[in-house]
């Protein structure tokens, strides 16, 4: 008779899974934090079977960051508050928040109100939605970004991933790789960087010093894995290793926003 597994159940398929299984995490692991871009090459010489796959690597230490950064409150701001904090400082020297503008004398038009009117516009729920959100007290909004943030935000940098694959691949225009060798460096660096930032938020270090070179291996980590995997001079790597980050990070911007503003509006 089927029973819902119990948590010694469940650590035990866990761990028989992720390692026991001939070992492939520590393998993979061992070549994913101490050397940049081996574990993609073994992948693109075709030696798959010893290492877990890239997108399980990934989604397992993209999803343990998220929870980790949830349950011991590294997520840094307090978004709904930082917001609200924001918006007093401007009224205090503005005499009203930006929110609110004068069009004609004596008449007072409400910014966010025309805001929600357009949302409604393309769709009535939304627009229920924003009207819902913009009524609640500070410390509600603050929560509901945060729910929005924690529920949405690991789809829309997975999302990211093609993207990121997309940028190698223009950056490397004419080396006649493929765009399927591009997507598995992406999921090895970025499960890579969701790893060290993970250990950041738990190791700690006698003065700082673990999380400073956590930190600083994390900077030097994606180029270092570039030169290995694609070749080339350090000149040339690292001016498309700063190219790369200024699109990603703008893009993980965008992601956020539109993660949050996702989980609002539904």
């Amino acid at each position: 008779m089927l029973h819902p597994p119990s948590t010694r159940e469940f650590l035990h398929e866990f761990i028989g899974h992720y390692v026991a299984l001939e070992g492939k995490l520590w393998k993979s692991l061992l070549l994913l934090l101490f050397r940049p871009g081996q574990l993609t090459l073994e992948y693109i010489k075709g030696r798959r079977v010893r290492y877990v796959q890239p997108l399980r690597l990934y989604l397992t230490f993209s999803l343990i960051f998220f929870a980790v950064m949830k349950y011991t409150g590294h997520d840094g701001v307090s978004i709904g508050t930082a917001a609200d904090q924001a918006v007093t400082a401007q009224a205090g020297t503005r005499g009203r928040s930006d929110l609110v503008r004068e069009d004609k004398p004596g008449e007072i038009v409400d910014g966010t109100a025309e805001l929600r009117h357009g949302i409604a516009k393309v769709n009535s729920h939304w627009g229920e939605n924003i009207e819902r959100f913009t009524k609640l007290a500070p410390d509600e909004r603050n929560q509901v970004l945060k729910t929005a943030f924690y529920g949405y935000m690991p789809y829309a940098v997975f999302l990211m991933m093609p993207v990121f694959a997309l940028y190698l691949k223009v950056l490397y225009l004419g080396s006649g790789r493929r765009f399927g060798e591009y997507l598995l460096f992406a999921l090895h660096v970025n499960g890579f960087a969701f790893l060290a930032m993970t250990l950041m938020m738990l190791v700690p270090g006698f003065l700082g010093i673990a999380e400073w070179v956590l930190g600083l291996w994390l900077v030097f980590y994606t180029p270092i894995a570039m030169r290995r995997v694609y070749g080339g001079s350090r000149i040339g790597t690292g001016l498309r290793w700063v190219v790369l980050m200024t699109l990603h990070v703008f893009g993980i911007a965008l992601a956020i926003a539109a993660a949050v503003g996702f989980g609002i509006l539904h």
